[in-house]
């Protein structure tokens, strides 16, 4: 069976399409991962998260090496058995959650010591500890551990964060490289770093290619910078990373952000957005986002979305939803996440179809002008 293998089907100005083969499946990219933080994603069971057209799912390491703890996962027989999904997991670092945790860590050169957010016990984070965590886990796609600032710091903060992380990138090669018969068959993916700044984020990239990953994801964006700076940075980031390599920005996006990364040549996404708004009574649609809350939906016996193939679509009313929202019934948040995913699911489809058919820029415009003009 492959360990990892990223083939590149067809091109469409940046945007890419193409196939990552795994053991435990094939990812079509452009991909979109649901968020599983704590072993699910929630409010919605696995096999409802696969018929929505999701090849692989993300697990976080730092909520699993709190609870219920990465030994005990172990023992259990593996993430993928412990939460019944067989496909591909990614698994974070850990990194960016302790970065959100500033007032609770603190930064060396060995890694971050920090205290846990739900008991205030002490733990170490370094390398060698986040790749032992994800191999008790039996990550598919191991992220390697970095720090991830704040694009507002000033520049030599940056720089010296950015040097750190790749640092800690050579130390996270090494110990998954230790790990024996799970690194046989498990992938690594190294994380550029370097905030807004092209000579940095260049820096960073030369630093990763020297090392070698299987992947390369773009880390430090969607960190409160604002769209415009982030596809300005994305203007020039995935072309510094190689080519015959998947791209993953990590922790996007707004389905808008989705399709104008995708046009600057990014494979890969996660973020908790669909799942979130979703539990918030927020629905994505092809003409813009809705809110269910709102009473204009009281008496709406129209669908979600009249384009959407989804089950909550097809057999419930706005208004029904708009009850539930308002009445703060499980369901729905089921319904509501279970709609948002086909939704994100149907459109990276959509944009491999545009990228296959050569016309991707037709697709984001026509696109742009329904969700925006909806």
């Amino acid at each position: 069976m492959t360990r990892f293998s990223f083939t590149i089907q067809a091109t469409d100005g940046k945007a890419r399409l193409g196939t990552i083969a795994m053991r435990r499946g094939e990812i079509c990219t452009p991909a979109f991962m649901p968020v599983g933080t704590a072993a699910t994603v929630k409010a919605m069971k696995p096999e409802t998260v696969r018929a929505t057209g999701a090849d692989i799912i993300l697990g976080n390491t730092y909520h699993l090496m709190l609870r219920p703890g990465a030994e005990r996962v172990a023992k259990l027989g593996g993430l993928h058995r412990f939460m019944n999904w067989s496909r591909p997991i990614l698994t974070d670092s850990g990194g960016y959650q302790v970065m959100s945790l500033s007032d609770l860590r603190k930064i060396t050169e060995e890694g971050v010591s920090f205290r846990s957010h739900l008991d205030g016990s002490k733990h170490m984070l370094s390398p060698e500890r986040s790749m032992e965590i994800q191999r008790l886990l039996g990550s598919d796609i191991v992220m390697a551990f970095d720090e991830c600032p704040r694009a507002d710091q000033p520049r030599d903060v940056i720089a010296k964060s950015m040097e750190l992380s790749m640092r800690w990138a050579r130390r996270s090669r090494d110990g998954f490289d230790a790990g024996g018969e799970h690194a046989a068959g498990a992938a690594l993916f190294g994380i550029q770093q370097g905030a807004l700044d092209r000579d940095l984020r260049l820096q960073s990239a030369q630093a990763l290619r020297e090392i070698g990953f299987d992947g390369y994801a773009i880390g430090g964006l969607a960190v409160g910078e604002g769209q415009e700076a982030m596809f300005a940075t994305l203007n020039f980031a995935p072309g510094q990373l190689p080519e015959d390599a998947p791209r993953y920005l990590m922790g996007v996006g707004k389905p808008d952000d989705l399709v104008g990364a995708v046009e600057r040549g990014v494979d890969m996404f996660d973020c908790v957005l669909p799942t979130r708004s979703g539990r918030n009574g927020q629905a994505f649609t092809w003409n813009g986002p809705i809110n269910l809350r709102n009473a204009r939906f009281a008496e709406d016996a129209s669908p979600l979305d009249e384009r959407c193939p989804c089950p909550a679509c097809a057999n419930y009313s706005r208004a029904y939803l708009h009850h539930l929202v308002k009445a703060q019934e499980i369901l729905g948040a089921m319904l509501m996440t279970e709609h948002n995913l086909y939704f994100y699911q149907h459109l990276m489809q959509r944009m491999r179809e545009a990228i296959e058919g050569g016309r991707f820029a037709g697709f984001a415009a026509d696109f742009r002008r329904d969700y925006f003009g909806g």
